[in-house]
């Protein structure tokens, strides 16, 4: 009997052990245990400072930006727009002289990012990636740069890259001032163009819509019905090199929109007395006797190379912490900003934290842990951040070395969340206080940590930027790629390369960094680990 309820006894006692292990955590591979930690089981120092991107690849992004940004710690940036104009349908047919053909309108299109609804027959919209309403002068301007699909430089063998900071190239190639609005604002209204001669109305959703002038493209285009210049595409972008659109303030404040340049069109339409004939056979006629007049139009889009062009003016105690950080230390503060760009840069156990002459990682691989979770954790640092809606909502984090995200981006189960939620387990979105002032960004990189111990994945240096929608990941190259590791002058590992996600993001913010005089924040890796028995 006592042997028996000692057996029932130790039954018992692992039931309730493996139900309190199925209730704590679950495993999603081998190294790595999911769990809700808080206290962490041990911290390791980290290096982190940050540097400018000067100049980053913007031709070939999924969306662009037109206006003037001004952010309350790196200043006023503003956002010009390079296009390359393509015709829709090349070789046009215009109507003939006896027609009586006559330029009605041509009109540049900017679609803003909105949503619509209807009711009751009323269309309603809400504008989508735009800040601000301050008045801002808007120019188009003809521009004489041949952008060029291949670079000449590699034997016409790459494919040319065009970057953000090349407006000392592009200004010179300014040609006549075609069309200007000297007090743009966004508008959330559909806008109308209006043709009186032929009785027509065409409705655009919300946009930028600038009329250009009707004497240009008389000359450029319409007279030149069957000349080489309009037989293809090739031959009309060498002959009319594109737009350069530019803005200046007009009153202190913000005015920035993003816009997809697939959906940006320019339009010329015409009218010409119609060919239906009566039952007399003759034109038809209106109620004042007129001949009828039918509008057409020749469209043309900006689906070939278009460029964003930066002009930014970070603060010169800032670009001073930038040009020289203090790479061996790290930074008290960390500075991270989107479109041209402020990045930083993360070492992970590149110290020797004990000081008994063995690397923090070495000694981490001979411990065989197994990583429940890893973090960085990074504070706002509050005294520089008025925070608030100017506050970037999430951060990405990748390898210098091969330019790509970590192993914990293919395994986040939040991918397949709307933007503003995905891959949220990996790149947490900023954590706000109830004053809705941002406190912090958790960057969870378990598997990251895990390979680096456990399976002797090679420890690179890491880049943190801004982005404005974690789930796209598409890198464009840097004009200037950022030495970052020279240990071994065999293999110096450089920054080439940032997600196109950052380019397009206005924001910035400004983090406690390893150094932080603060260091209950201070940037550290947390790590949450089990000794296998």
């Amino acid at each position: 009997m006592k042997n028996l309820l000692l057996k029932i006894g130790v039954i018992f006692t692992l039931i309730v052990a493996l139900a309190s292990c199925e209730e704590d955590f679950s495993t999603i591979d081998t190294d790595i245990i999911v769990q809700n930690f808080t206290t962490p089981d041990t911290v390791m120092d980290v290096t982190a400072y940050s540097r400018a991107l000067n100049g980053v690849q913007t031709n070939g992004l999924s969306a662009y930006q037109l206006g003037i940004f001004n952010d309350p710690v790196y200043g006023q940036s503003k956002a010009n727009f390079l296009g390359q104009v393509l015709m829709a349908n090349p070789d046009p047919t215009f109507p003939n002289d006896t027609l009586s053909p006559e330029i009605e309108r041509v009109v540049l299109y900017v679609p803003y990012f909105s949503n619509n609804t209807t009711t009751d027959g009323e269309t309603t919209f809400t504008l989508d990636s735009v800040v601000g309403s301050t008045p801002m002068r808007v120019s188009v301007y003809e521009s004489n740069f041949l952008l060029r699909n291949l670079d000449p430089d590699a034997d016409f063998e790459e494919a040319q890259q065009y970057y953000s900071n090349q407006a000392s190239e592009f200004d010179p190639e300014m040609g006549e001032l075609l069309a200007q609005v000297d007090d743009f604002v966004v508008s959330d209204q559909e806008q109308e163009v209006i043709f009186e001669s032929t009785g027509d109305t065409i409705t655009l959703n919300p946009g930028l819509v600038m009329e250009l002038p009707i004497s240009f493209f008389q000359e450029k285009i319409y007279d030149r019905e069957g000349q080489p210049e309009l037989l293809t595409n090739n031959n009309f972008t060498e002959f009319f090199r594109g737009l350069y659109i530019k803005v200046e303030e007009a009153q202190s404040g913000d005015n920035l929109f993003l816009f997809d340049e697939q959906e940006m069109t320019l339009t010329m339409h015409y009218s010409s007395e119609t060919t239906t004939l009566d039952e007399n056979g003759n034109q038809e006629t209106d109620d004042n006797g007129d001949i009828v007049r039918v509008l057409s139009n020749f469209e043309m889009n900006f689906r070939g190379i278009n460029v964003n062009v930066f002009d930014t003016n970070v603060p010169a105690g800032i670009a001073a912490q930038l040009s020289s950080p203090n790479t061996t230390d790290g930074e008290e503060r960390l500075y991270v900003r989107g479109s041209e760009g402020i990045v930083t840069m993360i070492d992970l156990f590149g110290t020797d934290d004990n000081g008994n002459g063995i690397d923090d990682l070495e000694e981490l691989r001979e411990e065989d842990w197994i990583i429940n979770e890893a973090n960085l954790i990074f504070y706002v640092d509050q005294s520089q951040i008025p925070g608030g809606a100017k506050e970037p909502e999430r951060l990405i984090i990748y390898e210098t070395k091969n330019q790509r995200v970590l192993a914990d981006y293919s395994v986040d189960l939040t991918s397949s969340n709307q933007p503003v939620d995905a891959i949220t387990t990996h790149l947490g979105r900023l954590e706000r206080g109830s004053d809705n002032i941002g406190d912090f960004y958790k960057i969870r990189i378990t598997t990251h940590v895990s390979n680096l111990i456990n399976r002797d994945s090679l420890n690179v240096p890491l880049a943190l930027l801004v982005t404005n929608n974690a789930s796209q990941v598409d890198f464009r190259d840097l004009r200037n790629p950022i030495e970052v590791d020279a240990s071994d002058p065999s293999n110096v590992i450089s920054l080439e390369r940032l997600p196109a996600t950052s380019i397009t993001s206005h924001e910035g913010t400004v983090l406690h960094g390893n150094r932080s005089t603060n260091e209950d924040k201070r940037l550290r890796l947390q790590i949450f680990f089990t000794v296998p028995e």
